[in-house]
Formats: structure tokens, C-alpha cells, sequence
């Protein structure tokens, strides 16, 4: 039986290149030793023509170290009152941490979702013990000292004519689990209409999706939401609400979403299906929605 020949156009591959290293990193020159004759026939008549430099990537390990505060206590001969400096300010009470290592802790569990016990195993292995309730408490101590520029945050964005607000899931450690928590988000955006401010987003968190959630969040304010249809919203809009009722403007892509789905053609040929089987009024309706897209992607640009 022949064999099946499939010819296959060449191409040529390209060799991957290296992005050079950033431009703001210091750079150690370490110059190799030149040689005082020549290599070849042994003269000592031998002058510098040029040099090829080789980059390599290093990392300078993490250093601990402690600083000593020292305020000299001096005695007064004639009144033998005690004078002394006052002691420098800490961002924590008592202060045995210093601002870098806070704010390390902080970035390291917020930003890069590293738990307290994994840092105080990494801190261990390099000398330093700091046991989880003393990181856990340090943390706290950090979210207490940074209350009022979340207020003033707080402040700014509920004093906006509209907001945006949504939800999303996030994992919290719990004992022997992993459970499903909140992180609310209200988002002050006015520069799409004109608007001066500047733009900032209010953040909560919540062990839970419970609607008590969002009437807390938002006590006191009225305005324009727009946000999806989740329940939980359905008090602030209410006619009685106490200053006022809030204004519910909601999602396009939520509301195409659907419509997109028994719309979809390439998406029933994918599945098996006959393309023509697919809704009229969803065609149209995602047809409509799209022109209002449009309309908005071209201030968008203008903007």
C-alpha cells in the first residue's frame, strides 16, 4: 500500500529575542582582568581597541536589619528636672514595625494574596520569627490607621449625581475550608459625562451575598445606579426609601447577554444546530442594542 505524502510549505522560524532589561535599573560593571601580552605571539605592545559587555539579571536578597532610636536623657544641675526628646512617631501603636515592613505585610496579603502564615513561614526561614496573631495583629493596627483616607474616599465617591456598582467573588481562608465571600464596588466614573471629578472606586468587603449589604453600603445616598439585576439592589429603589429613592439604570452587556445567546448563529452551528433556528426578536433586539454601542464607543473616542 503507498504511503500518504502531505507536502508542507517551509517557513522559516524566527529566533526568539530578549526584551533588554529596563533602562531604571542600576548597573554594576565587574571588568574582567585584561591580558598585558598578546595572546598570540606574546608581545606587550597591545592597546585597547573596544569591549563587549554582557547584561545579567541579579536580585540582591531582602535585608533585615533593626534601627535603634536613641533619645539621651540630660539633667539639669540647678532644677534637677529631666529633659528629654519626645519620641518618634509609629504608624502602629508601640511602633515595633517599622513603615516598609507594614507595608510590606499589607502588599503581600492584599496585592498579592499571600496569607499571613505563608509570609510568617518565609519570614521564619530567613531568621525572622513573627508568629501569625502578631502579623494578623499588625494588620488590623494598619486598617485602623488608614480609616480616615478610606472616609475621605468614602466621601468623594458618595457625593457623585451617579455611581456603578457590581460584585465579585473572593476566596476566604477558613478553618479547613475555603469559603465564597463578597467584594462590593462602587465606582465613581464622571469624565463620560463631562464631569470634572476624578475618578475613584469605594470598596467593601462581606462574608456573604446578603442585601443588607448594599442597603448599608449606600445609606444616606440618592442617585443614579447602574448595576445588574441582582435582588439585593431592589430596596434602594423602592418609592419610600429614606432620603430617596435611587435611580436604577442597568447594564446593557446584562441585557444583550441573553438576547446574544438565542441569537446566535456561529454559536448554533458550533453546537450541531440548524443555524436558522435562532429568535427573530432576539436578532433584532441585539441589533439594536448594537447601535447604541456604537453610539458609545464613539464618545468614547471623542473623549
Amino acid at each position: 500500500m503507498a504511503a500518504k505524502i502531505t507536502n508542507v510549505s517551509a517557513f522559516e522560524r524566527r529566533r526568539p529575542a530578549r526584551k533588554p532589561f529596563p533602562e531604571h535599573l542600576p548597573r554594576e560593571r565587574l571588568i574582567i582582568e585584561a591580558p598585558s601580552t598578546c595572546a598570540c605571539c606574546g608581545s606587550a605592545r597591545i592597546v585597547k581597541m573596544g569591549e563587549d559587555i554582557t547584561e545579567t539579571l541579579e536580585i540582591v536578597p531582602r535585608q533585615w536589619k533593626v534601627i535603634q532610636t536613641v533619645r539621651e536623657k540630660f539633667t539639669c544641675r540647678d532644677c534637677e528636672k529631666i529633659s528629654q526628646p519626645p519620641a518618634p512617631f509609629h504608624a502602629t501603636p508601640r511602633g515595633w514595625a517599622g513603615p516598609n515592613l507594614l507595608a510590606t505585610i499589607l502588599f503581600e496579603k492584599f496585592g498579592q494574596h499571600q496569607p499571613l502564615n505563608r509570609q510568617a513561614e518565609r519570614y521564619a526561614r530567613e531568621g525572622v520569627d513573627l508568629s501569625l496573631s502578631t502579623l494578623a495583629d499588625q494588620v488590623g493596627a494598619c486598617t485602623t490607621a488608614l480609616q480616615p483616607i478610606h472616609d475621605l474616599i468614602r466621601a468623594h465617591v458618595l457625593a457623585a449625581e451617579r455611581l456603578h456598582g457590581d460584585d465579585t467573588t473572593v476566596p476566604l481562608l477558613a478553618r479547613g475550608a475555603t469559603k465564597q465571600a463578597r467584594l462590593w464596588t462602587y465606582v465613581r466614573e464622571d469624565r463620560p459625562f463631562a464631569g470634572g471629578a476624578p475618578p475613584a472606586a469605594l470598596f467593601y468587603f462581606s462574608p456573604d451575598r446578603e442585601k443588607t449589604h448594599p442597603n448599608t453600603h449606600l445609606a444616606g445616598w440618592h442617585g443614579i445606579l447602574q448595576a445588574d439585576a441582582y435582588g439585593g439592589y431592589n430596596d434602594l429603589y423602592r418609592a419610600g426609601r429614606s432620603p430617596a429613592p435611587i435611580n436604577s439604570a442597568l447594564c446593557w452587556s446584562h441585557a444583550r447577554r441573553k438576547f446574544f445567546e438565542l441569537a446566535d448563529i456561529a454559536g448554533n452551528v458550533r453546537k450541531g444546530k440548524p443555524a436558522h433556528e435562532i429568535s427573530p426578536v432576539a436578532l433584532e433586539a441585539v441589533a439594536r442594542i448594537d447601535r447604541l454601542f456604537d453610539i458609545e464607543r464613539g464618545r468614547c473616542h471623542v473623549v
